[in-house]
């Protein structure tokens, strides 16, 4: 394909839960394997966006990455995201981590991804770079011989991985953990490291903590089409950026860059983030004492600066803003230059925390800076714009403005923050739980100031136009989901950082689960009154519960009395409520803290008897008074309503490695249990079931390992409920079912459905045959139903 340059080249909606189908419709569907539909109950958001893209010469032309979720492309005329790495399997998982994006400016169809998501050995596959020639449609990859982290400290800086505008054949990655720069000549089919880069860097957060101790190392690349001057921005405080003036054959140090980005009020800094404005021959580089995105404020002083080098003369300005409503600044995270009006560029501050993050906006190329919000009044605040989180009204996180601290916010983690390049009036940012957008953003410039002072020189709001920021995260499906039950009608799920939802809409993000919890862990429902549901989960400090109880179908929520004991960080555990909802079984995740039941819906609670701690607990879905529990390769049965377990006797099962175990509803005593062989024990498979309360077991031969197990609508009258499980058989891990008590299982999902790792927990739908829903961990809440 011919080489062409930068200069040359200028000129599914969900479906509502429903009526269960005729049976004659069930039976037809169940003769053989069949083709899936694949959407997501929608959530809207749910993690950390640490980068969005928009291509420099092709109108609205989008990218987002996640740290564990994948990518996505924008799409105008829904305006919304398409998922691009759904294809990713779970023997590659870690391809879902992305770190860095770039859109090819000159042939807008080539799009890259890096990826990989833990440079430590939580991922046992090394990194790559992926690339397309669709737009991310279909992908090719280059594995490279390095890990890489898309979810590991410092991933929203950069980018990391750029399209030389010049050379679109050429792309830069810088890399971590002293691994260089890397470069590709042939469209990022292979790389090489580019031996004549000086400096991997040096940085580390704290060399203690294996998280926090790998090296920064080249944390983004910049062009200064102006000069044709490559600039690459390293984590090294003493020489943190370097400049090649020869297309990439040689590296030399700028002069000031370790005075001007190495630190800041006394504190080493790193610089995290760049941009470029080259009408006015400008780059702009943020710096930060940390690369985030948790950091707060260093113990002293400011902790980041935003510095202007003007790339002709080599002249370096301060340009931080000089005023900071709560004081001291943390930090800043992302920066973004708007390339329709040089001289006009903005910047997020980092974990601001309280009250609020600051969005800064300059029109003199930095040299005076006004805000997103203020105060007037002593504490009282007075805003640009108001936040519409209608598009995700869970982003209220259920609380209620208190003074200055709104419970909607502009977010944190802000380091994705990108002016659209075609259009001044759109401007996107990413946080860590959504990403939020306006198409009013000029409004600002015509606003004024804020606050001024009345006679007797009290600082006072000024009278401004508001204009409206909302959700832009429509189609960005990014939590990680832990444990679902299907009411029928209803979808309660408990989810990772975001508690979790009763969905009786899957096509409408909802309000969550209102308990408190940071991370929900465990979900259930009394089979005979299903209108009675249970959850558990994370919560912080000792003033809440972690059991959360529900007696309207979830509308509302109580918190269940706290027990004595269980530290408030953490804990959640799994829960159990009984068929005839009389009672409730809890066991903490504490290796210090016996199970303990409950014969009110949680108002007193009792020690279990005959229980290790932290053993996982299931009801029977048909005995009133049966529950079950698994730990350490024992399993144990409670015939008296959770006072009192035993052990059960059995035997052939693992020791460790079981992921899941559930009762099946209809069918008293039947119980099947998901994991992993046991070498030790010489136990093979990965799936057992119980026909007698697990007294005795028998495997299921076909799986070699199983994550997990549900039960849906059975495929004819009377028949025994359909079974779904993740699992791998003959190598291959994917989503399978049985229609007949599993003597037969077949595939249903395929190669392009695969979400990376599906495995806490999944379901049927117990009024619609063949409907399953199953977790992932970054693409929110999966669910199929057959095509027609």
């Amino acid at each position: 394909m011919q080489r062409r340059t930068f200069l040359a080249s200028i000129g599914a909606a969900a479906v509502a839960i429903a009526l269960p189908p005729a049976p004659a419709q069930a039976k037809a569907h169940a003769r053989g394997a069949c083709t899936y539909t694949w959407k997501n109950a929608v959530v809207n958001g749910g993690g950390f966006v640490p980068g969005i893209v928009f291509n420099e010469t092709e109108p609205n032309l989008i990218y987002a990455r996640t740290d564990i979720g994948g990518c996505y492309r924008w799409q105008e005329g829904s305006r919304t995201w398409k998922p691009l790495l759904d294809w990713v399997g779970r023997d590659k998982w870690g391809y879902s981590g992305v770190v860095s994006m770039a859109t090819d400016p000159v042939e807008t169809n080539r799009v890259y991804a890096a990826v990989g998501t833990y440079t430590i050995d939580w991922d046992p596959n090394n990194g790559a770079v992926l690339y397309s020639d669709d737009k991310g449609d279909t992908w090719g990859i280059a594995e490279l011989p390095f890990k890489q982290g898309g979810n590991m400290p410092g991933r929203g800086m950069g980018e990391r991985l750029v399209v030389n505008p010049a050379n679109n054949a050429e792309l830069y990655l810088g890399t971590p953990s002293g691994n260089g720069l890397w470069r590709s000549l042939n469209y990022g089919r292979t790389w090489a490291r580019v031996e004549e880069f000086p400096n991997a860097g040096n940085f580390v957060v704290d060399a203690s903590n294996p998280v926090l101790a790998d090296n920064q190392g080249v944390i983004w690349i910049d062009f200064d089409q102006i000069g044709g001057k490559i600039y690459v921005g390293v984590a090294d405080p003493d020489d943190p950026l370097y400049v090649s003036e020869d297309g990439g054959a040689t590296w030399q140090a700028v002069p000031g860059a370790a005075e001007a980005l190495g630190t800041a009020d006394g504190n080493r800094t790193i610089p995290t983030q760049s941009a470029v404005d080259n009408t006015n021959g400008y780059l702009y580089v943020v710096t930060s004492h940390d690369p985030g995105p948790y950091n707060g404020a260093p113990a002293s002083g400011d902790g980041g600066r935003i510095q202007r080098l003007a790339t002709q003369t080599g002249e370096w300005t301060d340009v931080t803003p000089s005023y900071n409503p709560r004081g001291v600044i943390p930090g800043f995270g992302g920066i973004t230059v708007d390339r329709q009006n040089p001289g006009t560029l903005m910047a997020a501050t980092r974990n601001n925390w309280w009250p609020d993050e600051i969005l800064y906006r300059s029109t003199d190329s930095g040299q005076t800076w006004s805000l997103s919000w203020d105060y007037a009044e002593g504490q009282n605040r007075t805003d640009r714009f108001v936040m519409d989180n209608s598009g995700s009204p869970w982003l209220s996180w259920n609380g209620e403005d208190q003074g200055p601290a709104y419970a909607v916010k502009h977010g944190w983690m802000i380091d994705a923050f990108a002016i659209d390049p075609h259009n001044s009036d759109r401007i996107m940012w990413g946080t860590g739980a959504t990403i939020w957008g306006t198409e009013e953003l000029t409004k600002w410039d015509a606003q004024g100031e804020l606050v001024g002072e009345d006679e007797a020189g009290q600082r006072v709001a000024l009278p401004i136009e508001k204009f409206t920021v909302g959700v832009r995260a429509q189609g960005v499906e990014e939590t990680a989901s832990l444990d679902l039950a299907a009411l029928g009608g209803a979808l309660v799920s408990a989810v990772g950082d975001v508690g979790g939802f009763v969905h009786t809409n899957l096509d409408r993000a909802e309000t969550m689960i209102n308990t408190g919890w940071s991370t929900g862990t465990s979900v259930d429902f009394a089979q005979f009154n299903p209108d009675i549901i249970v959850g558990t989960g994370n919560v912080h400090g000792n003033e809440k519960g972690h059991v959360g109880v529900s007696t309207d179908r979830g509308r509302t929520w109580r918190n269940a009395s706290r027990v004595e004991g269980v530290p408030g960080d953490g804990h959640g555990g799994t829960v159990a409520i009984t068929a005839d909802a009389s009672v409730i079984v809890w066991s903490p995740n504490n290796t210090e803290v016996t199970p303990v039941y409950s014969t009110d819906l949680g108002e007193t609670w009792n020690l279990v008897q005959g229980l290790p701690a932290g053993a996982k607990v299931r009801s029977d879905r048909v005995n009133q008074s049966v529950l079950y529990s698994f730990s350490g390769g024992t399993f144990y049965r409670s015939t008296d309503g959770g006072a009192t377990f035993t052990d059960t006797g059995a035997t052939g099962l693992p020791t460790a490695g079981v992921e899941d175990f559930r009762a099946v509803p209809g069918h008293k005593n039947h119980v099947w249990l998901a994991g992993r062989g046991d070498t030790e024990k010489d136990i093979a498979g990965g799936m057992w079931r119980s026909k007698d309360g697990g007294a005795t077991w028998k495997p299921i031969v076909e799986f070699d390992t199983a994550e997990s197990v549900g039960f849906g609508k059975a495929a004819k009258l009377s028949g025994y409920p359909a079974i779904y499980t993740s699992a791998e058989m003959n190598g291959k891990a994917a989503i399978y079912r049985s229609t007949d008590g599993g003597i037969t299982w077949v595939r249903i999902n395929d190669d392009d459905h695969q979400w990376a790792w599906s495995g806490s927990a999944i379901t049927g739908d117990p009024w619609i045959y063949g409907r399953v829903y199953l977790t992932t961990n970054g693409r929110g809440i999966v669910y199929g139903d057959i095509a027609d």
